[in-house]
């Protein structure tokens, strides 16, 4: 029997957002999401856009939602920071299953200062709004944490923010220069 080939972390996401119906996925640009939203892009299955705002993504998802239609939004972590109000105002009140995937920078050598200090926030924001998260580091734990957050997110209808550690996708390939 040959081995498995190992997958890579963007195409578990691929896969567990087909195998949970997931076909909306808005985003804004990122460096490290960069392979997943290629890959996205070229998968028919999948409706993917650029957006200009997480805010905008995030109300895209809410009114899919609404229309019966399931969604995820792929951001980096610096974005996250404009995201507490629609939070606050339409996701948790309304129960939307919103799935959010969210590069984390700020950390392991960061030289972003303003990349920092949004990523010692996110997760007390999160917590705040009783949000559930996940902090994925591991490849070998990241489709059973992906697979079923987005499962208890759905039955839910509450939020979850899936965040990618750098040690899940090697972080931005600036900070190696």
């Amino acid at each position: 029997m040959a081995a498995e080939t190992a997958r890579s972390w963007h195409e578990i996401v691929q896969q567990t957002l087909k195998r949970n119906e997931i076909t909306l996925v808005p985003y804004v640009p990122d460096r490290v999401l960069t392979p997943l939203i290629k890959n996205l892009h070229a998968d028919p299955y999948f409706n993917v856009f650029s957006t200009a705002r997480e805010e905008e993504a995030v109300g895209i998802v809410a009114g899919a939602w609404m229309g019966g239609m399931r969604g995820a939004v792929l951001m980096q972590t610096s974005g996250f920071a404009t995201l507490a109000n629609v939070l606050a105002s339409l996701v948790v009140p309304s129960q939307i299953p919103l799935v959010m995937f969210v590069s984390e920078r700020g950390t392991l050598g960061e030289f972003n200062i303003g990349q920092s200090l949004v990523c010692r926030t996110m997760r007390p924001v999160l917590d705040s709004l009783a949000m559930e998260h996940h902090t994925c580091t591991r490849l070998d734990e990241f489709e059973f944490i992906t697979d079923r957050s987005i499962k208890q997110a759905i039955a839910t209808q509450a939020p979850v923010a899936l965040i990618l550690s750098p040690l899940l996708t090697g972080g931005s390939k600036k900070l190696d220069k």
